[in-house]
């Protein structure tokens, strides 16, 4: 809430303190992709996603060679996008979010879960967020199954802890199921491989309730 009434204050339009932080970020991430490695994984967490989409946009369009080389994956945990791109002002959140949707060279697997009380859980922030386009390819969004991947008596232990709930898809599961944090960041396998098959839950939320929908140029 406190990363909320920092970006309302601006009615979600980046200040350039924060864009600073953002392109140093992306340098970064293209400085990595330069390194001899077979993936650059980027993971947000929670505001760290839509700050992601951010970088991740701004990277495609420095780079229109994107794709030679290592892959570039984008992995959101735990999204509070809407909370931002519903702004009236977001209109750079919502523009890449619309061009990181339609892209063709990154990655982009989503997981969220419905006992995560600080998140939107299964929720398609492209397609709810007004920005959806027939275009759309992205994004891949799957539950971390709370109640499944935790055992009876870890999940009564974390049920009502609800913030440090927030950060379990950072940590182990008793039963990890599709989704493992260290199997997907540690693992020989990258982002796309071990994804590639996998299509979004049936339940997931796609319907647009944005009132602003304007976006950046």
């Amino acid at each position: 809430m406190q990363d909320y009434a920092y970006s309302s204050q601006f009615r979600g339009a980046n200040p350039e303190e924060l864009n600073a932080r953002l392109r140093e970020f992306g340098e970064t991430v293209e400085a990595a992709l330069n390194d001899d490695c077979d993936e650059v994984l980027i993971v947000g967490h929670s505001s760290g996603a839509h700050l992601a989409v951010h970088v991740m946009a701004e990277i495609l369009r420095r780079n229109p060679n994107l794709g030679v080389g290592p892959r570039l994956g984008f992995l959101s945990l735990g999204q509070v996008v809407p909370m931002m791109s519903f702004l009236p002002d977001a209109d750079e959140l919502r523009r890449d979010l619309q061009q990181m949707s339609e892209q063709s060279k990154i990655f982009w697997l989503d997981v969220t879960a419905p006992g995560d009380g600080c998140a939107f859980a299964l929720c398609d922030p492209v397609a709810v967020s007004g920005v959806a386009t027939k275009d759309k390819k992205w994004l891949i969004v799957i539950s971390a199954a709370f109640t499944q991947t935790l055992s009876e008596q870890r999940w009564n232990e974390l049920k009502r802890r609800y913030f440090r709930l927030h950060f379990q898809y950072l940590c182990a599961f008793d039963r990890p199921g599709d989704y493992d944090y260290f199997r997907i960041t540690a693992g020989p396998q990258s982002l796309e491989d071990r994804f590639a098959d996998r299509t979004s839950s049936k339940t997931r939320i796609e319907t647009p309730v944005n009132k602003f929908t304007d976006m950046a140029l």
